[in-house]
């Protein structure tokens, strides 16, 4: 395996680590033990925990905007997206129910760090906030584009906080009806496709 791709695998496995039992509590030795790497050979890919921190933010970022793209050219319409959206409390409902939200974690355990990393981390939610708000633009919502965006990220914060506590999905299946409902009455019926 070459260099780049090791880093790639540290970076991975860092993620996962953090994401499941948070950044404090997951030591250089719990990652390098998961990739299988000594420690000297994990020090040249990595200094610090913090570089590893980066290299993960760095990596959801980009993850993310790759996801949005993809959400920008499979769907026909701007609610179609936003649907998209509201859809990965779904597609993620055995993670979140098990671990939380992936991005609110992470915030939330760096701000009570005071981690110096904690605004990279906030940007993942600034990136779909400004996202949506695009979405409700070409709907039509210009003049509350953010707001109304605002709005879907925290709801869509409270099911994944609420589901990671009572582990039900129903709920989650609920709540996410509940917000297709929503977004029905944002928009004219003709943008949106009936689920």
């Amino acid at each position: 395996m070459g260099a780049s791709e090791t880093r790639r695998q540290i970076v991975d496995v860092a993620d996962q680590l953090f994401y499941e039992h948070g950044f404090e509590a997951t030591s250089f030795a719990d990652i390098a033990q998961d990739v299988g790497l000594s420690r000297g050979n994990f020090y040249y890919h990595f200094k610090t925990k913090d570089e590893i921190l980066g290299a993960v933010i760095a990596q959801r970022m980009s993850n993310t905007r790759a996801m949005l793209e993809v959400w920008k050219q499979e769907a026909a319409s701007p609610a179609e997206r936003i649907l998209s959206f509201i859809h990965i409390l779904i597609a993620n409902r055995t993670k979140i129910m098990a671990y939380g939200c992936p991005v609110s974690t992470l915030c939330n355990e760096l701000a009570k760090l005071d981690h110096a990393a904690k605004d990279d981390a906030a940007g993942l939610f600034s990136l779909f906030r400004d996202w949506l708000a695009q979405q409700f633009a070409a709907l039509g919502r210009e003049a509350d584009a953010e707001a109304l965006a605002l709005h879907i990220l925290m709801r869509s914060q409270g099911v994944a906080a609420l589901a990671t506590a009572f582990c039900d999905e129903n709920f989650i299946r609920r709540e996410v009806s509940d917000m297709e409902a929503w977004l029905h009455a944002q928009c004219s019926s003709s943008s949106l496709p009936h689920s």
